[in-house]
């Protein structure tokens, strides 16, 4: 049996005489489902090298440390894609995802995703890691993804995403002119009854708070804004701006005019550019992900450039050359 490398914590004197089980769970934050799975495996959990009862008590400078077993993801198919990596570790692999490809395989799209990428990736590198995603990005979206590369490192940035800890900003172009500098959208988020694959600002759906910032106004063609999400409801972004007549560019599912008809468009007639171009997604990239790193290290912050069709929309918005 193979395992990654230990989690290691060196028990300090005003811990004398603590039970394991209280180092495991205070001192290295694991949660109780990662911790009955270490008890079941064969060095999951050692005092000094030696295998250990939860129950026991520890000493001062004893060396506790936990191994995981070596996973991978075997239903996922590698395929050698391309992808931009912004920092990996031991326990994380940062990325920046492109629009246009799907993080998981799910029915119907079992390629050319960023899990057949990373599962490829890994095995070149000889590396057994199994793809887990801390969080999601729309097929559409571009921008930084976090992936834990074991267990504990999943769980432990998906309790600060639960806590409301992690720092996500986005950064999006939506359709008019956003007249507030900054404001913060409360609209409860849930499925449309009409379309299940359509998410609504509803009485009974589910809390959402979504902040903004105005970076920059195209006259009352389009906005450019930062955004923070509070929650993180599918799609929020998307729902709370056009919940608010600002709908992101390019968003076929949630783009409306004031009639209700759906708009795909840099303005209200086309999806095109004064040049013919198009965009070929909506207007929103993940810019930045923060958070308390699973080593210890501390906080940690990542960022990822905006992509090339951005910063063209947003040069042809400056030209005036969108209609």
């Amino acid at each position: 049996m193979s395992y990654y490398e230990p989690l290691t914590y060196i028990v300090p004197s005003d811990e004398d005489g603590m039970m394991l089980k209280n180092i495991l769970r205070d001192r290295m934050q694991l949660s109780r489902k990662l911790l009955s799975r270490l008890k079941l495996t064969p060095e999951g959990i050692t005092v000094n090298g030696e295998r250990k009862y939860t129950s026991v008590r520890v000493q001062a400078g004893d060396v506790v440390e936990v191994r995981m077993e070596e996973e991978e993801s075997e239903d996922i198919l590698p395929q050698d894609i391309e992808f931009d990596v912004i920092d990996e570790d031991e326990h994380l692999l940062i990325v920046n995802k492109p629009a246009g490809m799907i993080v998981h395989p799910t029915h119907g799209h079992y390629m050319n995703t960023l899990a057949n990428a990373v599962v490829y990736y890994w095995q070149q590198r000889g590396e057994k890691v199994r793809f887990r995603p801390v969080h999601r990005l729309d097929r559409e979206t571009s921008g930084v993804l976090a992936i834990a590369k074991n267990p504990y490192a999943h769980q432990f940035i998906s309790e600060q995403m639960q806590n409301g800890a992690v720092d996500k900003w986005y950064i999006a172009v939506v359709r008019g002119n956003v007249p507030e500098d900054r404001g913060t959208i409360e609209g409860p988020i849930d499925r449309d009854p009409e379309s299940p694959h359509v998410r609504i600002v509803t009485p009974t759906g589910y809390p959402s708070v979504t902040h903004y910032e105005v970076l920059e106004r195209y006259g009352e063609a389009a906005t450019f804004v930062r955004l923070k999400l509070e929650t993180g409801r599918t799609h929020q972004i998307r729902v709370h701006m056009n919940h608010i007549g600002h709908p992101l560019l390019g968003d076929e599912m949630y783009g409306t005019d004031e009639e209700g008809r759906r708009v795909a468009a840099y303005s209200a007639d086309s999806n095109e550019t004064a040049e013919g171009e198009t965009l070929g997604r909506h207007a929103l990239h993940a810019s930045t992900l923060g958070f308390e790193h699973p080593s210890g290290r501390g906080p940690v912050r990542f960022e990822a450039a905006l992509p090339p069709d951005l910063t063209g929309l947003l040069a042809r918005l400056r030209s005036g050359h969108l209609e």
